[in-house]
């Protein structure tokens, strides 16, 4: 059996029970998708994802991409190919295609129930096959000549990539030089070296499409400084014809100069890509617009929740991994009879510290799904109300609230568990390669770094998320969280103390919102606000969280006093017991942030440097 382990029926369970997406299925804009068919596409895709994808997981991280200098080209494992090409074979991906382009109109929620498959069994399968995203962002925003460039790059099955950082500019995108100098025949010649790039340079695909922002100079009103001064151009490894999509065999001035080497997810090429330095890198301005930034937030933003699902798609498969380890290995007396020399040994699932263990992981991994699919289910909210005509703003507004959490709050808590719970549990046989475990965790902690580190999700979600939203977003939320836990027939002690956790969020807020206006008459304040933003993050994660577990225990509780299957009944008992010990181990602790969140002062900021 492979590493992966997945949960198909916590999957359905969130679809289906939670949040209720079956009545998406067979209306606008869905209705090529019936129930029955989104049903089977999930069983499929999980038993494609356990028995083919996951196959060449550790043979790609023990044997990652080779590149040759001298031919700047880079050449994958054919075990990974092999894996690249099942999923591209499979077609399951043109569920994320535009239906204009040969796709399916499917709910986000579903796309993103596939993916955790795809991201849990080999998760840099995923960000080899950019092209639905890079597609999709260039029809919405291109002209007649790009939208043909979008179905060539969709027909051919070609790579995509962003192309966003440069070397001294790292996360402040506003400060990129790379240059773009516009040619007499339209299109436009780029110069500049890019870093960080995923998938940049590989042999997997004919032609890779490079989504490059840059800068235009000499032209009037536009290419002025910062992020509102960058465009985004489309520029291709191999040149083609835009009308036809039909290569040309001609070699485009864009080259993957290095390729990293890394800590984890050694099979996806992180390429440092030199653009115009001995050849035009040439290549059409998207949309004929100089709107870069703005265009390329689309991509960012599925992204960003690619790298949250990425992350608890990983922590889940280490629980479940971890689980079936835990109850077959043997070590110890009962703890009830430590001190008898001749009781029997057990598996270390009868120990508390391990079950503590277990139901962290439990917990983290099932509520984190929740929160991805059901902010899922607020981008198919705009789907449909985009379809029949109605207003969007505030799905729109949550989504973008939402956006920070699965991607900040879902990478910490995952590389933390990974590493503390997980790989805790088989003790000194977790550090060993023998088990998964050891290359989840390095493959993990990638995901608190790229689209964003914490620290700027934080600063995100903060000062565009709630300052620069007047807290329409958050106060929906909230809302809907406290009218949940207002309602104490059933969970009345776990609802308690989801309505501390919300007044004790609330007034993190407020104290930070205070001290945005103090910073007006005193720089200083300012610095406050930045030491609190990653604390919010993560209170407003578990509050979220603890939320969703919750609600799915009461629906949990309510199949089991209705009757169910007896093969289904510990399923729904450990919903409730998760949610419990959520709600009794976590959210109290929030109110310790609380305190310590109004009790924050900038003099760590006064510290001089030698201090540290």
């Amino acid at each position: 059996m492979g590493h992966y382990r997945s949960n198909l029926r916590d999957i359905e369970f969130n679809l289906f029970e939670l949040l209720e997406r079956d009545r998406l299925f067979g209306t606008p804009p869905f209705g090529d998708l019936d129930i029955d068919t989104a049903k089977f596409i999930l069983r499929e895709v999980d038993r494609l994802a356990r028995e083919d994808l996951a196959e060449s997981f550790e043979e790609a991280d023990r044997h990652p991409p080779v590149y040759d200098a001298s031919t700047r080209s880079v050449t994958v494992t054919p075990a990974f190919a092999a894996s690249y090409k099942t999923w591209l074979d499979a077609e399951w991906w043109r569920l994320r295609v535009l239906p204009e382009l040969g796709g399916t109109d499917a709910p986000s929620s579903l796309n993103w129930a596939l993916a955790e498959f795809v991201l849990g069994a080999n998760p840099a399968l995923w960000t080899y096959v950019g092209v639905p995203t890079a597609a999709r962002v260039i029809w919405r925003h291109g002209t007649d000549r790009d939208k043909k460039i979008a179905q060539a790059a969709i027909d051919n099955r070609w790579g995509a990539t962003m192309v966003l950082t440069e070397p001294d500019a790292g996360s402040d995108v506003g400060a990129g030089r790379t240059r773009a100098v516009r040619n007499d025949d339209g299109t436009w010649n780029i110069h500049g070296v890019k870093r960080f790039i995923t998938a940049g340079e590989h042999d997997l695909a004919d032609n890779i499409l490079h989504l490059v922002l840059a800068r235009p100079v000499g032209i009037e009103g536009v290419g002025g400084p910062g992020t509102k001064g960058l465009s985004l151009f489309l520029v291709p490894k191999f040149h083609f014809d835009p009308d036809t999509g039909e290569l040309t065999g001609e070699r485009n001035g864009v080259y993957a100069t290095n390729v990293e080497k890394k800590m984890g997810m050694n099979v996806s090429t992180t390429c440092e890509m030199t653009l115009g330095d001995d050849a035009p890198a040439r290549g059409w301005l998207l949309g004929e617009v100089h709107n870069g930034i703005a265009q390329m937030f689309d991509v960012i933003e599925d992204a960003r929740m690619m790298v949250g699902c990425k992350a608890i798609a990983t922590l889940s498969s280490g629980y479940l991994n971890a689980l079936d380890y835990a109850k077959q290995r043997v070590q110890g007396a009962d703890l009830a009879r430590m001190s008898d020399k001749s009781a029997p040994r057990v598996t270390i699932t009868h120990h508390p510290d391990v079950r503590r263990s277990l139901l962290t992981q439990k917990a983290y991994a099932e509520g984190m799904r929740s929160l991805l699919l059901y902010t899922a289910s607020w981008q198919d909210e705009i789907a449909v109300r985009t379809a029949t005509g109605a207003e969007t703003a505030l799905a729109e507004a949550v989504n973008d609230l939402l956006l920070p959490i699965v991607k900040g709050y879902g990478s910490e808590r995952s590389w933390v568990l990974l590493g503390t719970e997980s790989l805790q549990t088989f003790g000194g046989s977790g550090y060993l390669r023998e088990y998964p475990i050891e290359q989840y965790v390095r493959d993990a902690k990638i995901d608190a770094v790229y689209e964003g580190t914490t620290a700027i999700q934080a600063q995100d979600l903060f000062f565009r998320k709630i300052i620069r939203d007047r807290g329409r977003a958050l106060g929906h939320l909230l809302g809907e969280i406290r009218d949940f836990a207002s309602d104490t027939d059933v969970l009345g002690a776990e609802k308690a103390l989801l309505s501390a956790a919300v007044a004790d969020v609330e007034a993190i807020v407020a104290h930070m919102t205070a001290d945005v206006a103090g910073s007006k008459d005193n720089g200083a304040q300012i610095y406050r606000v930045g030491l609190n933003a990653s604390r919010l993050l993560y209170v407003l994660g578990d509050v979220v969280v603890g939320w969703l577990l919750l609600r799915g225990a009461q629906i949990a509780m309510g199949a089991l006093s209705s009757g169910v299957d007896p093969s289904d009944a510990s399923f729904y008992e450990g919903k409730v017991a998760a949610a419990r010990f959520f709600a009794h181990e976590v959210l109290p602790l929030i109110a310790a942030q609380r305190a310590a969140a109004v009790a924050v002062d900038d003099y760590v900021m006064a510290l001089d440097e030698a201090a540290f």
